[in-house]
């Protein structure tokens, strides 16, 4: 079983030479810290930043240097600045090729809700609705269940939806599990876990084909 950092490793993988990716608030923002070290890939946030690397270490935060969810950030040779009109043109006109967010649940046909849960106070959608009506790869990054063990990949979202269909792949703390128009396609199952236990934590529809194997991360 993955831990988040875990999680975020094997997403790293999923990023490629040349990409821009955007990097939503939560796991996906350890993300930028597990990225091979011979390609070159540019980290956007939609606050107005291109160009984001590690996590600074204790000591040598700036505060002025920040993410989309608060946190303080390292920049890279050549990174820029730029307000959110800019930011969010980039990302509504197509120009970032991997999206990466948290959610709070994921239907099999690629719904995803991750901005509210009824009744709590949240300011608004933020930029996610904007991330998932514009990107075309995107990859949610979650726990497989929520803290009462009940499953987070869905038939059908029950909570309020950020976008319609639009998620390709998600990689949880117990599988690598792909979006099909036929359900949740299993692809790679954590260290440790086996298929029953995926299945069991699973509640929309699980496509299992031949043996499934163990993430390499």
């Amino acid at each position: 079983m993955l831990d988040k950092n875990g999680i975020a490793k094997r997403i790293a993988q999923e990023v490629q030479d040349g990409y821009y990716v955007n990097l939503g608030i939560g796991i996906p923002t350890l993300v930028a810290n597990y990225v091979r070290d011979d390609i070159e890939v540019e980290f956007q946030s939609e606050n107005g930043v291109l160009g984001m690397g590690p996590f600074p270490f204790d000591g040598d935060e700036d505060a002025d240097i920040i993410n989309a969810g608060k946190q303080t950030i390292t920049t890279l040779p050549g990174a820029s600045f730029f307000d959110s009109a800019m930011s969010f043109s980039m990302i509504r006109g197509k120009h970032v090729d991997l999206t990466i967010l948290g959610s709070m649940e994921v239907a099999e046909n690629g719904d995803i809700a991750n901005w509210k849960i009824p009744g709590k106070m949240v300011k608004g959608m933020g930029g996610a609705m904007d991330l998932v009506a514009s990107a075309e790869n995107i990859i949610v990054a979650m726990m497989h269940t929520n803290k009462a063990g009940a499953s987070k990949l869905l038939k059908r979202c029950s909570l309020p939806l950020t976008g319609v269909g639009c998620v390709k792949k998600i990689v949880t703390n117990l599988a690598v599990i792909e979006v099909t128009d036929k359900g949740f396609k299993l692809l790679e199952r954590a260290p440790g876990v086996s298929v029953e236990e995926i299945q069991k934590a699973t509640e929309g529809t699980l496509i299992i084909e031949g043996e499934i194997p163990e993430m390499s991360i």
